[in-house]
């Protein structure tokens, strides 16, 4: 039943629902496909296959008597291995972590996911503590990309990327301090969900503050909105968490996109040199947008880059994250991540704070920019992926992966919902990413957007050549 992994979240329920087949082949041919990967790929620090197998049983015993647990029964899921997943060690990319223990709590979004059904098969690969845009560790090796195993699958969630990509599961559960949801979706065709910061609950909380989000990393915007039905609403052991919800993000998805005010912004206002394959795809897309009857302008969002600000507060992160370790604990660290932390422990606490007056004003632009434009869509990133084991493209001239992906972490900083959608590939066969950005609570624009593009054939690419041993 390989033909399995090629369904979406929503085509597996339908299935289950009709009896056309059950969770237990479902979840079969997820680990099946996720072992045939894993030699080429790497997308996994661990596959729990008799647990999976478990759930999956007691799925289609739901399912034989009609009283499925929720939205999601029986459909195979992956969690980034920065979120907790009760039953195994979260370790984060790290050797610092110690894999004893209990490891008996499950994150909220994981635990929203356990209470509708979903069939946990494993944890993906991460950067140590998500530190970085691509996805290697000390701890677990490089990440690849599944379109070309020479390239990045990007980061930090990697792994998870790969993983929906390859068919290893439909859904995963992804997180993203600075574009770790969207850069890996991105570079491996699938789509991605930062939502308004506090939509999803996070704990425990990161060392990166409120720059961090959970979101979800999918085939589609739908099987996103059908995630999100899940995930979202608040949780008792996040201070920060938003209220409920009001209404369904799948119910959501119809609206379509007649109307609605998109800026189109192709480099920032000329801040960004823009691949050409990459910035004709993304063009070509934002045409078919104006098709579908939304006015469309090109115009740029009233920013400079915010990046030493965002290096501020993210190097004091690493910093924090690492605070308690020995020196021989810091011997273990991925360079890179022992460089910024070092640098992290340098900031004071009124540079932190200049840092969080540079966020807020930039919060204030973008709040003042919606009130003209509904949506802003701009490419995900400037490239499409280069080689793996490098934190920069060679030759590029960047010192730190943000060089290359100013188009994500400045809406880390605004806390504003943004998706990712692949578009088209370039003449090496490598996908290209187009991002949807809305107002702070505006998730439902932005999965709507989407979603009108994949309904339209604008969205979506090719799936990767299949990988064997």
């Amino acid at each position: 039943m390989s033909e399995l992994t090629e369904l979406t979240a929503m085509q597996l329920v339908d299935g289950y629902r009709k009896g056309e087949f059950s969770p237990v082949d479902a979840t079969r041919a997820a680990l099946d496909q996720a072992g045939r990967v894993q030699p080429a790929v790497n997308a996994f620090v661990r596959l729990d296959a008799d647990e999976a197998l478990t759930r999956a049983g007691e799925s289609a015993e739901r399912w034989r008597r009609g009283a499925p647990a929720g939205l999601l029964d029986g459909v195979p899921v992956t969690v980034k291995d920065i979120i907790l997943l009760r039953g195994g060690p979260t370790l984060r990319g790290s050797k610092n972590v110690d894999a004893q223990g209990s490891w008996d709590e499950d994150a909220p979004s994981v635990a929203r996911l356990r209470e509708h059904g979903a069939v946990f098969l494993g944890k993906t690969t991460t950067p140590e503590f998500g530190w970085k845009g691509v996805t290697d560790s000390p701890l677990s090796g490089a990440t690849r990309n599944p379109y070309d195993v020479s390239r990045t699958a990007g980061g930090s969630s990697g792994g998870s990327a790969a993983a929906v990509a390859l068919g290893a599961g439909p859904l995963s559960l992804g997180t993203d301090g600075g574009g770790s949801v969207r850069i890996p979706a991105a570079f491996c065709g699938i789509f991605a969900l930062k939502p308004t910061y506090g939509r999803v609950p996070l704990y425990p909380a990161s060392a990166f503050g409120t720059l961090s989000h959970v979101g979800p990393m999918t085939r589609d915007a739908a099987d996103a909105a059908l995630m999100m039905d899940v995930i979202s609403g608040p949780d008792a052991r996040d201070w920060s968490a938003l209220g409920p919800v009001t209404g369904s993000f799948v119910d959501a998805l119809a609206g379509g996109v007649r109307g609605l005010r998109v800026a189109y912004s192709p480099s920032l206002g000329g801040q960004v040199a823009v691949q050409p394959a990459v910035a004709a795809a993304v063009r070509g897309t934002v045409e078919r947008l104006a098709g579908l009857g939304a006015y469309v302008t090109e115009a740029d969002p009233d920013f400079t880059d915010p990046v030493d600000a965002f290096h501020t507060l993210w190097f004091a992160g690493a910093a924090r994250v690492t605070q308690r370790f020995g020196p021989h604990q810091r011997e273990l660290l991925d360079p890179g991540l022992r460089e910024i932390r070092d640098l992290g422990a340098r900031v004071n606490a009124l540079e932190y704070l200049a840092a969080v007056d540079v966020r807020m004003e930039l919060g204030r632009r973008m709040g003042l920019f919606h009130e003209s434009y509904d949506i802003l869509v701009t490419p995900t990133l400037p490239l499409t992926a280069f080689e793996s084991g490098a934190e920069v493209p060679k030759n590029s001239g960047h010192r730190r992966w943000t060089g290359w992906t100013p188009f994500t972490y400045p809406f880390n900083l605004t806390q504003q919902p943004a998706a990712t959608v692949p578009v088209g590939l370039d003449p090496d066969g490598l996908p290209i990413g187009l991002q949807i950005v809305a107002a702070r609570h505006r998730d439902d624009l932005v999965l709507r957007t989407a979603h009108a593009l994949y309904e339209a054939g604008a969205a979506g690419v090719a799936a990767p050549e299949p990988i064997e041993n």
